[in-house]
């Protein structure tokens, strides 16, 4: 069976979570759930469909049909600040399958995924099937910037990084 995103453990009755493929950085690996929700808000896409986290830059992938505006990809930028500077828990939530299909895209699991399922939850923002690390508070995030940006063929790749916070 995969665990992808969590299973309980009846007998000890905690979460068993498969490893992410890679050590994602918890600061980046959040502001990528931020930039999802951005965009399926802001575009009526849907969710990346490649992403690529780093610690120095990342990038994801989004089918569009045509490429974001000068002052859209300001605007991605501008909201996704706004909700990092909001101060939003981040946290978790282990659920039915059944429960997370209504609350969650489901889309991108394998088909032997476990029954209990981790979201991942951004405030009330977003939420995410995910077994990936994360921030405990968009406080910790930093500055989100895009870097660059292109589009081909209907996807448009944007390429960003977080700036560490000043206190």
């Amino acid at each position: 069976m995969n665990y992808l995103c969590g299973l309980k453990d009846l007998t000890m009755n905690e979460p068993i979570l498969n490893e992410a493929k890679k050590d994602y950085f918890a600061p980046m690996h959040t502001a990528e759930h931020i930039l999802n929700q951005t965009m399926v808000r802001m575009f009526g896409c849907e969710r990346s469909k490649n992403a690529h986290i780093e610690r120095k830059k990342s990038k994801c992938d989004y089918n569009l049909p045509q490429a974001p505006t000068e002052a859209e990809v300001i605007e991605i930028a501008r909201r996704v600040n706004e909700v990092i500077s909001q101060k939003l828990d981040v946290f978790e939530e282990f659920m039915p399958y059944s429960q997370a299909e209504g609350l969650v895209d489901l889309s991108k699991l394998p088909e032997d995924v476990s029954e209990t399922l981790r979201v991942v939850k951004v405030g009330d923002y977003d939420a995410c099937a995910c077994i990936g690390e994360h921030v405990s508070n968009t406080s910790e995030i930093g500055t989100f910037e895009i870097t660059t940006h292109d589009f081909e063929n209907g996807r448009w790749r944007v390429r960003w990084k977080v700036k560490d916070r000043v206190e």
